[in-house]
């Protein structure tokens, strides 16, 4: 694509060039401009009076900003007929209760049974497609075997709307989860920043420091004490990559089930489970064209619901 020149104000003066960029093309996420920059140092997308910038750049005015954005990649996705257990959908948004083992991406062993085929088939053209790749509608995400309420965009104003929320912490997000053992607490905080594990890139692990890591607070608060677990919910302030399975296996209470946060030799009551006993009970959000509050609940699928039948057995 050819660049495009963009000459700064004296109403834009003193903005970072990633607020200026995304107000620049709306259409596009502050992430993006930021990934845009630092993986593609080479071939300098962003320039600014000819020379390659920082994202956070302090702009003045009159500076030339030259913007050469990558070609919208075409997601090589098909769409499928699969279920989905739908909560709400208007023509902003589409709500759903994920179900355990449901992958939202395709990915190596999952091409054509993923979140994404299925809401290609039920959306047909009406999706998301933003931050240089037409990723239909996610806009967050949860663990292939974590079930419960899940966002999709319809378009893309929605999708930056939301996404704005998400960054600043204002959705509104409660789990409920099974962990090992009996904390003593009846509520705290876990605030800890998480990073990649520097031993195996699939994991995630509490940062050593706060320069390394990217900040994860997670409050809890017990709702039934067993023998050997405890019923609790969450509340995220932040939402990384597998964070409160990481914090609590960090706290020595991984969530019952949890394969690979999990203990080594996990009890025998989690023989049969499939994946961490994690669910992602209600999601509340500004709704991007009325403005209004919305919150949905999704109710718990039925094999949490029978372990929590089995282990009444053990209440404290």
């Amino acid at each position: 694509m050819m660049p495009e020149n963009l000459t700064v104000s004296s109403a834009d003066a003193g903005l970072r060039l990633d607020v200026f960029l995304t107000k620049s093309y709306p259409d596009r996420s502050r992430s993006f401009f930021k990934n845009l920059m630092e993986d593609n140092s080479d071939l300098q997308p962003i320039l600014v009076n000819k020379r390659p910038p920082k994202a956070g750049l302090i702009l003045k005015e009159g500076d030339l900003v030259e913007v050469t954005l990558p070609e919208l990649k075409q997601v090589d996705v098909q769409p499928v007929e699969l279920p989905l257990d739908i909560l709400y959908e208007d023509n902003d948004v589409l709500i759903i209760n994920k179900t355990k083992g449901m992958v939202v991406h395709p990915a190596a062993g999952h091409t054509d049974d993923t979140l994404v085929n299925a809401i290609l088939f039920h959306c047909k053209d009406s999706l998301s497609g933003i931050n240089g790749e037409k990723r239909p509608g996610i806009v967050h995400r949860i663990d292939k075997d974590t079930t419960g309420a899940l966002i999709i965009c319809k378009n893309d104003h929605s999708h930056n709307f939301i996404a704005e929320q998400i960054k600043a912490h204002s959705v509104h997000r409660i789990y409920k989860g099974i962990v090992y053992g009996n904390i003593k607490e009846d509520e705290g905080t876990v605030n800890l920043p998480l990073e990649r594990d520097r031993k195996d890139r699939k994991k995630m692990a509490v940062a050593r420091d706060n320069e390394s890591g990217r900040p994860a607070i997670t409050h809890y608060r017990v709702l039934e004490r067993f023998r050997d677990f405890t019923y609790m919910e969450f509340s995220l302030e932040t939402g990384r990559t597998h964070q409160i399975r990481v914090h609590m296996s960090h706290i020595g209470h991984p969530l019952l089930g949890d394969d690979v946060y999990g203990p080594k030799k996990p009890k025998a009551f989690s023989k049969g489970l499939t994946g961490q006993t994690l669910h992602a009970e209600k999601i509340g959000f500004i709704h991007p064209s009325t403005g209004e509050y919305m919150e949905f609940s999704a109710p718990l699928p039925e094999y949490f619901k029978e372990l929590l039948k089995k282990l009444s057995a053990t209440s404290l």
